[in-house]
């Protein structure tokens, strides 16, 4: 008896771990209000990819998953925006006003967020102005333990010329929307998330309003 009770535990104790890797849970999180209106789109490109009117499929991730990312430290490769403050990048503000808005000057620029420890990363979502539509250039998401980012992951990457000079990439770029562009991640692990863009259809600077990152802490 004593010897089935050990191995009851023992297989359950198997089935918990593998359950606790599972993705159990479809992701949710709140978009903002939709822009109508504006400038109609005068760009196309080779790499453009058709817009998307449809609800984006379920998504899973494994139990208390969360955006890690809000309230946390924001860096960027310039000292000081051109206008808003970095902090806007995480506050929960995903609206396209100008008071929401985040801008880095022209050329190649990144932000860079430390999560404060290292997770394990289902998806990210990224919202660029969306007051219209628009087409940001060079867009490229890293993970990495190094604030340096001298090893990362990449988990996408639109500069399909190789224009910014981060390598060339093979996704697609996108026309802006209040719906953001939701990336997955497959479970990169890292501690610290960097993104980069090389302005956009309508002018040369880089614009932000929010970033999102779903995780949970790495074991």
């Amino acid at each position: 008896m004593k010897a089935f009770s050990w191995c009851a535990i023992a297989m359950l104790t198997v089935c918990s771990i593998a359950i606790a890797g599972e993705r159990t849970e479809e992701l949710k999180f709140e978009l903002p209000e939709p822009y109508f209106g504006g400038t109609p789109l005068d760009y196309f490109g080779s790499n453009l990819e058709e817009p998307n009117y449809k609800k984006r499929p379920p998504f899973p991730v494994a139990a208390g998953t969360t955006n890690v990312a809000k309230g946390k430290t924001v860096t960027s490769s310039v000292a000081k925006p051109e206008y808003g403050k970095l902090e806007m990048l995480v506050d929960g503000d995903k609206h396209y006003q100008q008071e929401s808005l985040l801008g880095l000057s022209e050329g190649v620029q990144w932000i860079q967020i430390d999560l404060g420890a290292a997770h394990t990363l289902y998806a990210f979502a990224l919202w660029h102005f969306h007051e219209g539509d628009r087409v940001y250039f060079d867009v490229v998401v890293r993970v990495s333990d190094d604030p340096e980012f001298k090893s990362f992951s990449e988990v996408f990457n639109n500069d399909h010329d190789n224009s910014a000079k981060l390598n060339e990439g093979k996704d697609k770029e996108y026309i802006e929307s209040y719906k953001g562009k939701f990336i997955d991640m497959k479970e990169a692990k890292g501690r610290y998330v960097r993104f980069y863009s090389n302005g956009n259809t309508s002018d040369n600077f880089n614009n932000y309003v929010e970033a999102a990152v779903f995780g949970i802490p790495a074991k």
